[in-house]
């Protein structure tokens, strides 16, 4: 069994240019209608974005399992990720290792989703 995250997304150019240019997905579609529905994939992974009003909820979390955050958090930040400094979570500063087990670092997109970069 596959299971795909879908993220509803206020304005799909942006949250699609953020995806690409930030987090290094590709952009398997390009209807950008309104409403619209959008199939990004990374790493052979999958990850839908939608602007149709039933499609989720803003502000969800997402687990991203990854083997080196450490590499991937600075590949982030050389593609114009800009983490807060400062914030009230230092795992959205840089990788971090938590007292569960896990490195991880989060990233917010424009719409408030928090993508949880994890290593077990």
């Amino acid at each position: 069994m596959t299971l795909i995250p879908t993220l509803r997304v206020a304005n799909m150019r942006r949250s699609v240019e953020f995806y690409t240019q930030v987090l290094d997905f590709r952009c398997l579609d390009d209807d950008f209608g309104d409403p619209a529905h959008c199939v990004l994939k990374r790493k052979g992974r999958e990850l839908h974005l939608s602007s149709h009003a039933g499609d989720g909820a803003f502000g969800q979390a997402v687990v991203v399992l990854e083997r080196n955050v450490d590499r991937l958090f600075k590949s982030f930040v050389e593609r114009g990720l800009r983490p807060p400094t400062g914030g009230v979570s230092p795992v959205e500063e840089g990788p971090v290792d938590q007292s569960w087990g896990t490195r991880e670092f989060y990233v917010r997109d424009p719409d408030g989703h928090c993508l949880r970069f994890t290593r077990r």
